[in-house]
């Protein structure tokens, strides 16, 4: 059976959903594409065979065939599209974060449970090949009791400050990712925060009220302890590690490179590169997480990320920010 699917948002984000879900093409149709801003609509729907294209999102739901929406539009219009998928019986795929108001989240997520609809959110690092490994290996107890996480992401280069003014900040738009990977990794629930900031690489970012630079330190309720270190700039490239150290032992996931080979010669050693961003770091990630999508609605199963895993990441978020301000730690 083929979910039929509409893309609502065709930006960058929307059109690597697209991509990748007319990739699995004997999992989806889709049926419909949106955006107000996209001028090249039209075109889109012809390149992807998509029979029907609008502007104005809500007529996607006058298309009787929509089984599911996936949310790719920006922040601010998340949580309106969220509560119309919920009223016209839609299971609903939304990027991450849901809101960037807690309040709001809370409104949108009641309304999910009262009407018993489905909803995943967009964390598609836990789809990871090597972070669900990593995460099988705590769960099975290999490691013992998990005593220390790290996690390392470092993007290969600032984006436009333009996208920084209403991102929310690097917590809320770059490191809740990592927030939430901690939560994964760890199983267990962060109970406190504490984050240094700093401008290190570009003095405009300070100036449109972000930083570049950040660690944050975490307390579980498990009492293990973790480390989460960012840069908005990695000239090297896409840098992406974790680290569960624990009584038994250790697990650890390195970079991936194009191929695991290694040159060694008199003038030294040669490897591949790593990936410089997110699109060829995570593509195997962001496919995988649409099959478990195709699982949640064909079988009406709950999503392994849902919207209280969406809503905990945006406390923490908000809880860095803060801990930032202050110059002290901050108990969730």
């Amino acid at each position: 059976m083929k979910v039929k699917i509409a893309i609502i948002g065709t930006g960058r984000i929307g059109r690597l959903h697209l991509k990748n879900i007319a990739a699995l093409r004997e999992l989806y149709e889709i049926v419909a594409i949106a955006d107000p801003y996209d001028k090249n609509l039209a075109a889109l729907a012809t390149e992807y065979n998509v029979p029907f294209y609008t502007t104005d999102y809500k007529e996607i739901f006058t298309q009787p065939p929509v089984e599911a929406i996936v949310i790719a539009s920006s922040t601010d219009t998340h949580a309106e599209i969220i509560l119309a998928g919920v009223a016209h019986s839609k299971v609903i795929f939304c990027e991450k974060p849901i809101d960037t108001s807690l309040e709001r989240i809370k409104e949108v997520l009641k309304a999910v449970e009262d009407a018993g609809a489905l909803l995943q959110i967009g964390f598609n690092r836990r789809f990871d090949h090597n972070f669900r490994k990593v995460q099988e290996t705590v769960v099975a107890g290999n490691i013992g009791q998990p005593h220390i996480i790290k996690i390392t992401s470092r993007d290969p280069e600032p984006p436009s400050i333009s996208y920084i003014k209403i991102s929310g900040g690097l917590f809320n738009d770059m490191m809740i990712h990592d927030f939430d990977m901690a939560r994964y990794l760890s199983g267990s629930e962060v109970v406190e925060v504490y984050a240094n900031g700093a401008v290190l690489v570009d003095p405009a970012i300070g100036e449109a009220g972000d930083i570049d630079t950040a660690i944050v330190t975490l307390k579980f309720a498990n009492g293990a302890l973790g480390v989460i270190d960012n840069s908005r700039q990695a000239k090297y490239g896409y840098d992406q590690r974790v680290e569960v150290f624990g009584s038994k032992g250790q697990v650890v996931a390195y970079n991936d490179h194009k191929t695991n080979v290694e040159i060694d010669t008199v003038e030294g050693g040669l490897k591949d590169k790593i990936p410089f961003f997110f699109l060829d770091r995570y593509e195997q990630a962001y496919r995988d997480q649409f099959k478990e999508f195709y699982q949640v609605v064909i079988n009406k199963t709950a999503p392994i990320v849902d919207g209280q895993d969406g809503l905990k990441s945006v406390v923490i978020a908000k809880a860095a920010l803060r801990s930032l301000q202050e110059g002290k730690p901050v108990e969730l």
